[in-house]
C-alpha cells in the first residue's frame, strides 16, 4: 500500500485557480501511474485526471479538459492538478489515487484500477 496526503484545496472564485498536491510514501511512487477524481455531495465519484507512471502520456475528463492540467514529478514522489479558470461546478472533495499495479501499460481511468486512496481535499468554488 502507499500512503497518500492531498493539500492545496481551498475556497476560490468562479474563474481562479487552484493547484492540488499529493504526495506519496511507502512504496515505489515512480513505477505507479496516478489519477485525480473528485466527489460532489450526492453524486458518484468521477474521473478528473490521470498520469502514467513514466509521465509521458496524461487523460483528462472532457469535464475538465483545456482547464486541468495533471503532472507529476518523481524526484518528490508527488502529483499534481493544476486547476484553472474554475467554476462552481467543480465543487467537490478532490481524491488523489494510486494505480493497483505497476509498469501497467494501459493508463487507468475507473476508480476499480486504482488501489490507494488519499484522504480527500475540499474544493469550493463560489459564483
Amino acid at each position: 500500500q502507499v500512503q497518500l496526503v492531498e493539500s492545496g484545496g481551498g475556497l476560490v472564485q468562479a474563474g481562479g485557480s487552484l493547484r492540488l498536491s499529493c504526495t506519496a510514501s511507502g512504496r515505489t511512487f515512480s513505477g505507479y501511474s496516478m489519477g485525480w477524481f473528485r466527489q460532489a455531495p450526492g453524486m458518484e465519484r468521477e474521473f478528473v485526471a490521470a498520469i502514467f507512471w513514466s509521465g509521458d502520456r496524461t487523460v483528462h475528463a472532457d469535464s475538465v479538459k483545456g482547464r486541468f492540467t495533471i503532472s507529476r514529478d518523481n524526484a518528490r514522489n508527488t502529483v499534481y492538478l493544476q486547476m484553472n479558470s474554475l467554476k462552481p461546478e467543480d465543487t467537490a472533495v478532490y481524491y488523489c489515487s494510486a494505480a493497483r499495479s505497476p509498469y501497467h501499460p494501459r493508463l487507468p481511468v475507473t476508480a476499480p484500477d486504482y488501489g490507494s486512496w488519499g484522504q480527500g481535499t475540499q474544493v469550493t468554488v463560489s459564483s
